[in-house]
């Protein structure tokens, strides 16, 4: 298999859970692998098992959870890989730190923008009804804030596009991104 020589970027989709980030990583890095790119999608849920499973859900645990979480798509990204984060990360300050960690040239900030109500009605984990049920504390968008990206490279609105539409509006940016860097690479 051939493996493209792109300029590897760090995609990173934020958003209140259920807002879609899981699904649309997954499908771009489904979509990016058929064209031949080196993938890896880091998922918030899946780190929270392994890698930061030490980790509650404090405004200070939050940030170490993201900054970990960059911390890796670094080491990634230095292996010429597309990395595509899945990460509620709610804090404005954190996504910032995470570019500066990675280079702001180097990450595309995808804002999965979709209503809470929407968001608790989807519930697929059941988390919402835990949280009114008060069994979950400290829950974002709930009882903890969520500080939705002052500019984004893009905002998706998911309670109105489809799956498909969102992965091809990714996918466009992604490309526009990548054909700036070669152009600026050749001057």
């Amino acid at each position: 298999m051939i493996i493209k020589s792109n300029k590897p970027e760090v995609l990173w989709f934020t958003g209140l859970s259920g807002s879609g980030k899981s699904t649309l990583a997954d499908c771009v890095a489904e979509k990016l692998q058929q064209q031949n790119y080196q993938t890896y999608v880091l998922d918030g849920d899946k780190l929270r098992r392994g890698l930061c499973n030490d980790l509650g859900f404090s405004e200070k645990d939050r940030k170490e959870n993201i900054r970990r979480i960059a911390e890796v798509a670094k080491l990634l990204l230095e292996q010429n890989i597309t990395v595509i984060v899945a990460l509620i990360s709610p804090y404005e300050e954190d996504r910032q730190s995470v570019k500066a960690l990675i280079g702001t040239d180097n990450v595309i900030e995808i804002y999965c923008n979709c209503p809470l109500e929407i968001c608790e009605q989807r519930d697929v984990k059941g988390l919402y009804r835990k949280v009114r049920q008060g069994q979950i504390k400290n829950f974002t968008g709930i009882d903890a804030p969520y500080e939705p990206p002052l500019n984004p490279n893009i905002s998706l609105d998911t309670s109105l596009l489809s799956v498909e539409k969102c992965v091809q509006k990714v996918l466009e940016l992604h490309l526009l991104v990548e054909s700036k860097s070669k152009v600026i690479k050749s001057d």
